[in-house]
């Protein structure tokens, strides 16, 4: 069943849909021109939306991650000995990509309102397959780390360019399904990076040794994608090839309820300001620094953590897979429950605690061979970390408005983001071999002050509904209004559920959240 068969189910009622648009004539005459859309044409536009852009998000996210996930199990087949890596190298290897994509985010936040996505994302996807595969060429600490740096920085607007992406083709109710679905690459990922390490792990070669088979097998994969990308994707709806002329102007009318505005290629200082200043922002960056960070453990040093309980190589190479699919599992099904119940904080929180009871596990456990199934449950059960990204973008996504506000924000969190990745694996050292204890120990608190700060941001998003409400009523409008586009259905116009500000007005002057008060932030 994809995701458009399960958010279907239900939405049968054919409902008149938006306000008027305006269209001038030849003339210059102003014309008004009514758009009906139904809930039948809403779920057709939806299925080809999701066959091509979805699918082409999720492809490439896979790669993105496919190529992270190498590093980790090709430590298992001889890279640190055969480039004489010492001390934390390795662990400053796992960190470089973070560095170059931290550094980067600024350009990041301003490539993703000047470039047309359709050229953007196969060039990215181009400089990062490239540098993957330079990284079976490289023999010592200093090539691997420059090529890594070079994966890093093509690889930095990945994140908030793909949220961005699914911000503009998706109604707000849809989009944290799809984050769910392309961010649900990481365990598949995960799973093929130790499967194929596992296959290629196999092959004797007096030219490469296997690891390097493993980097140029991802790299040269991930080069060859840059074209499929420039061939399928579309800048946004108003151009969509897969679509028809009329179901590119129903598209434009079953988006306009996000009240987050159409594409502007003008990029507002304004916009940037009110961003930065804004308290919920930070707490945004709190909250993807966080498992960012704890991923760490698993991400460069889960199989090493997994070797410790006593499996050879190629055990453990195995025995990361079932972790893989833990990580699809925990990613769709969180996002699912947090449409269904529309609250990602509540969902963020439950999914984290199985995080903390893991983690725990896994410092107080010994690493005795009857320990063993005890130690593996442990380890999976951290998988459940991966609810939190995908969570984290959808909410921070659903509650920004503002072309610029919006591509700034994203790259903000991508920067959090670089920041856990950067700092995680410098928790863990080889001095800590086999248990990691000190690494472990920090990861637990960590998962802790998650928690603590997802409950801030909900009574902060609370406070700022409440400001708006007043807003409204000093503005003459009703306090309470409906937000149509957590709605699955089609629904009438704004002006039938409470608003009174016609939507063409909020996509045509690319209003922020807070320049909005018709906005209502969602928990």
């Amino acid at each position: 069943m994809t995701p458009s068969d399960i958010e279907a189910a239900g939405d049968t009622k054919p409902l008149a849909s938006p306000e008027p648009r305006r269209q001038s004539d030849t003339t210059g005459t102003v014309l008004e021109i009514t758009t009906t859309l139904t809930d039948e044409q809403n779920i057709r536009i939806r299925n080809k939306t999701d066959r091509t852009i979805l699918t082409l998000l999720t492809w490439i996210y896979f790669l993105q991650v496919f190529d992270k996930a190498v590093l980790s199990t090709s430590a298992l087949f001889g890279l640190q000995e055969d480039t004489n890596l010492t001390g934390n190298q390795y662990s400053l290897i796992g960190s470089i990509a973070a560095i170059a994509q931290l550094a980067w985010q600024p350009f990041s936040a301003w490539l993703i309102v000047k470039v047309p996505p359709r050229i953007l994302m196969p060039t990215m996807v181009l400089g990062w397959g490239v540098a993957e595969a330079c990284i079976a060429a490289c023999h010592n600490f200093g090539t691997l780390i420059t090529a890594r740096f070079f994966l890093g920085l093509f690889e930095a607007g990945c994140l908030p360019l793909f949220t961005y992406l699914t911000g503009i083709w998706y109604r707000r109710s849809e989009q944290p399904l799809r984050i769910a679905i392309w961010n649900g690459m990481n365990g598949v990922a995960t799973m093929a990076a130790a499967a194929i390490s596992y296959g290629l792990g196999h092959i004797q070669s007096e030219l490469l040794r296997p690891w390097q088979t493993i980097f140029l097998f991802a790299g040269l994969l991930t080069i060859i994608s840059a074209p499929l990308v420039y061939w399928k994707l579309d800048n946004d709806i108003t151009v969509a090839r897969f679509l028809t002329e009329e179901e590119r102007v129903l598209g434009v009318e079953r988006l306009r309820v996000n009240q987050t505005g159409q594409i502007n290629h003008e990029f507002k200082w304004s916009h940037v300001i009110e961003m930065v200043l804004e308290p919920k922002s930070w707490l945004w960056v709190a909250m993807v620094i966080l498992p960012n960070m704890g991923s760490g453990m698993t991400s460069v040093f889960g199989t090493l953590i997994i070797k410790g309980f006593g499996f050879d190589s190629f055990q453990t190479s195995l025995l990361n897979i079932p972790f893989g699919a833990m990580q699809c599992i925990v990613i769709v099904v969180s996002c699912w429950a947090a449409t269904k119940a529309r609250l990602k904080s509540a969902v963020l929180i439950a999914f984290t605690v199985p995080a903390i009871v893991g983690t725990a596990m896994l410092y107080g456990l010994n690493r005795n061979a009857s320990d063993r199934p005890a130690l593996l449950v442990a380890y999976y059960l951290c998988a459940c970390l991966f609810a939190a990204n995908p969570l984290i973008l959808a909410w921070a996504i659903g509650n920004t408005a503002g072309a610029t506000k919006k591509s700034t924000m994203l790259s903000l969190i991508q920067a959090g983001v670089s920041a856990g990745a950067l700092a995680g694996p410098l928790l863990f050292t080889s001095d800590q071999t086999p248990r990691y204890l000190p690494g472990i120990r920090a990861v637990l608190g960590i998962f802790i002050a998650l928690i603590g700060a997802a409950v801030i941001q909900v009574l902060n998003l609370m406070f700022l509904n409440k400001l708006h409400k007043k807003r409204r009523v000093a503005n003459g409008k009703s306090a309470e209004i409906v937000d149509q586009s957590m709605q699955t259905s089609v629904n009438a116009t704004s002006k039938d559920k409470g608003q009174e500000q016609t939507l063409e007005d909020v996509a045509t002057r690319d209003l922020t959240d807070r320049e909005n008060d018709e906005f209502i932030y969602i928990y």
